[in-house]
């Protein structure tokens, strides 16, 4: 088999890679795979690192058996009848991705999908998912930081890795401040491991509701902290997830205590919204920093303020609750909105190294094995159709 590490094309850039040169030269060597890397000006990982590890450069990729990228793949770039791999962020109908879906069918494509690829269990096995949350994190409390002036850190992305952010926080004074944490997650779990880094304490969405504390702290919530049955049914996790519709919010006591949200959830577009825009408007809403890792577009989305992803060159916009449109940010009486929707490109390297690990370890064995279940479950297309799991997606591709 011969696999090729395309070059990224989508815009804004993205550093990260799916396979170091490291691991590359790792299936070269103990798996025999012919493992090549399309040469690119922009990776964290220079081409000249992976000839030194041994792994040839190859502009022309037509010839290989599976292609390997990050984000999406510019559709003139899609190679007709080739099989990819790559997050095409389209299994949620994404509108803005339509056009991709499209060219993926029209050029019989063979799109198995890394966002799609699950245990038997139903279980996301690989993912950036840790890393977006450490990243949104840090990215929160340094939108905190310049909106109140009350301390300064420097950009994840200006850091050589996280072992040199976790230098700074130790030397990190942060003021007073209440943090609300959803999710339990790959996601939460990064954002949760730079809280603790950063020395903010944990407390019970109780105590956070009800005490007052003269240090950080934050909780964490999961869905019976936020979510209540419509006919007064108590919470039930498994008939949430089979009928998320049928739940509405109960976040409205976090919001009027919170300084700062991090949104760590995965959301299903039929679940409730944490609020709404008339919430935001109300008086009593105190959040005024939202760092959305979970960075559904509005109107389908969590945060009905998230109204765009921002970038890593812009990374943060103003919400005026009044309006309901974009600002400026650091605005008397607005929400600050940090959407960056490729947050583990600021901390490529550590990103880019451990999801190789998840890929070898979870997904090559069965690349490699004749009829796989799970890459069938990750089949977003092949020949022209839609996979087994996907005929929803039909209409949607129609337009």
């Amino acid at each position: 088999m011969k696999i090729g590490i395309i070059r990224e094309g989508k815009v804004p850039p993205d550093t990260r890679v799916p396979l170091d040169p490291k691991q590359c030269a790792y299936l070269r060597s103990e798996y025999g795979l012919n493992v090549v890397v399309q040469p690119s000006p922009i990776r964290i990982f220079k081409d000249e690192e992976y000839v030194a590890a041994g792994v040839p450069l190859e502009e022309y990729l037509g010839d290989c058996d599976l292609l390997l990228g990050v984000k999406e793949v510019p559709k003139d770039q899609l190679i007709p009848g080739k099989t990819y791999s790559f997050f095409s962020h389209t299994h949620k109908q994404q509108v803005y991705n339509r056009p991709l879906l499209q060219a993926v069918l029209n050029k019989h494509i063979h799109l198995i999908d890394y966002e799609v690829m699950t245990d038997n269990l139903g279980r996301r096995i690989i993912a950036f998912g840790y890393f977006a949350g450490v990243v949104g994190a840090h990215n929160g409390f340094w939108t905190y930081g310049k909106r109140t002036g009350s301390f300064e850190l420097p950009r994840m992305k200006d850091l050589y890795d996280y072992a040199a952010a976790k230098k700074v926080y130790a030397e990190l004074q942060l003021p007073p401040m209440k943090i609300v944490l959803t999710g339990t997650g790959r996601v939460s779990t990064g954002a949760a491991q730079v809280l603790e880094d950063m020395g903010v304490h944990q407390v019970s969405p109780r105590d956070f509701l009800r005490e007052t504390y003269d240090e950080p702290i934050y909780t964490q919530l999961v869905g019976r902290d936020y979510l209540k049955h419509k006919d007064g049914d108590p919470f039930d996790k498994l008939h949430f997830y089979q009928h998320p519709e049928q739940y509405v919010s109960a976040f409205a006591p976090f919001a009027k205590q919170a300084d700062m949200m991090i949104n760590g959830i995965y959301w299903d577009n039929k679940a409730p919204a944490f609020f709404t825009k008339e919430d935001m408007a109300s008086p009593d809403f105190n959040i005024s920093v939202i760092a959305d890792v979970t960075c559904d577009i509005a109107p389908i989305a969590s945060i009905p303020a998230t109204l765009r992803a921002s970038t890593i060159a812009d990374p943060v916009f103003g919400y005026d609750p009044q309006t309901g449109e974009e600002t400026a940010p650091y605005q008397e009486g607005g929400v600050d909105m940090m959407t960056i929707d490729n947050l583990p490109s600021e901390l490529p390297r550590d990103a880019s190294t451990a999801f190789g690990k998840m890929y070898i370890e979870q997904v090559i064995p069965h690349i490699l094995a004749p009829n796989s279940a799970m890459i069938e479950r990750a089949t977003i297309a092949r020949h022209g159709r839609l996979g087994p799991q996907f005929g929803y997606l039909l209409d949607f591709a129609e337009g």
